[in-house]
């Protein structure tokens, strides 16, 4: 059977306990993207990650880990999610189906104290993927676009698919909560 996980990013923690928020697996384009895959029969998860504004890998890896990843696996990473899915990738030698990284951020800056993107790419994952594509938007952030540029140089048969005004790939970025572009890529053979 295939399936597919979708992995949100890292809010801020005022952003994550304000109320009249959704939660960070409901928000963006990340529940109609998993509406559009369950209508095609496959099952898509969206794992809500243990204090996302703090990310600490081995929590994250305990829920994620919860779930079946193998070759009939899509993985969808938002963000800090895409970042997690590169270190993930890397440690773990499995074999996936596609793997989409949008707006992946490595923490070029060494911001987080966590210990969470200590890790070395292995530059030959894409080899055990059923194809890896970056999507990433020229307006975003200049911390996404040097972890993309880092992604870039060290990742060996990635495909990388440039947008102009999608901003961070959030609802108020792309002015819309629908992301045809993804389905597009993850529905074509």
């Amino acid at each position: 059977m295939k399936t597919a996980i979708i992995l949100h990013g890292m809010p801020s923690k005022e952003e994550y306990f304000n109320s009249q928020s959704p939660a960070q697996s409901n928000k963006h384009w990340l529940p109609w993207i998993q509406r559009e895959l369950i209508l095609k029969n496959i099952l898509t998860q969206t794992p809500e990650f243990p204090e996302p504004y703090e990310p600490d890998y081995k929590k994250w890896c305990s829920v994620f880990e919860r779930l079946l990843i193998d070759e009939n696996t899509i993985l969808i990473g938002h963000s800090c999610g895409g970042g997690f899915l590169v270190r993930w990738l890397s440690e773990h030698k499995v074999k996936v189906g596609k793997v989409v990284l949008v707006a992946p951020w490595i923490d070029p800056e060494h911001e987080l104290k966590t210990g969470f993107f200590d890790f070395e790419i292995d530059e030959n994952m894409a080899e055990r993927t059923a194809g890896l594509i970056i999507f990433f938007s020229a307006n975003d952030d200049g911390d996404i676009l040097t972890s993309v540029q880092q992604l870039r140089a060290k990742l060996k048969n990635v495909q990388i698919k440039k947008f102009v005004d999608y901003g961070h790939f959030t609802s108020s970025d792309m002015k819309t909560d629908q992301f045809p572009e993804l389905r597009n890529f993850l529905l074509n053979a």
